[in-house]
């Protein structure tokens, strides 16, 4: 049996219901059967960042435990991004949901897929 990682998702949403749409996502993440529990943050609202002439965001971070590899976390979360409508127009563009590894489990790594801690970890 795999050993729980501690992982952190960053879960954000400005196009559609994005309240329903960041805890329908949580939901599902917390059901799926490699994530043994899922603790999820309060919502709150941020300005876009980049590409500002978009709606503000409604935001939310959860912490997990996971068995699955960080490459099985990622094909989740864009699985589950793209079942919520994501497209991926351009960077910083609007969308329905948009869901990010933040740390996993303090792992380090620099590749074309996946990028540990997130670049951008320290802004959120």
């Amino acid at each position: 049996m795999t050993t729980p990682v501690t992982a952190v998702i960053a879960f954000g949403s400005n196009l559609g219901k994005s309240t329903d749409t960041i805890r329908l996502a949580a939901e599902r993440l917390s059901r799926h059967p490699g994530i043994a529990s899922l603790r999820l943050s309060p919502l709150y609202r941020t300005a876009p960042v980049g590409y500002t002439d978009q709606p503000d965001f409604v935001n939310a971070a959860a912490l997990i435990e996971t068995t699955l590899d960080a490459y099985a976390l990622l094909s989740l979360l864009h699985t589950v991004e793209q079942d919520a409508g994501r497209e991926r127009s351009f960077r910083n563009a609007p969308r329905t949901l948009d869901l990010d590894i933040i740390d996993y489990g303090g792992q380090t790594k620099d590749d074309p897929a996946l990028t540990l801690p997130h670049p951008r970890a320290h802004l959120r």
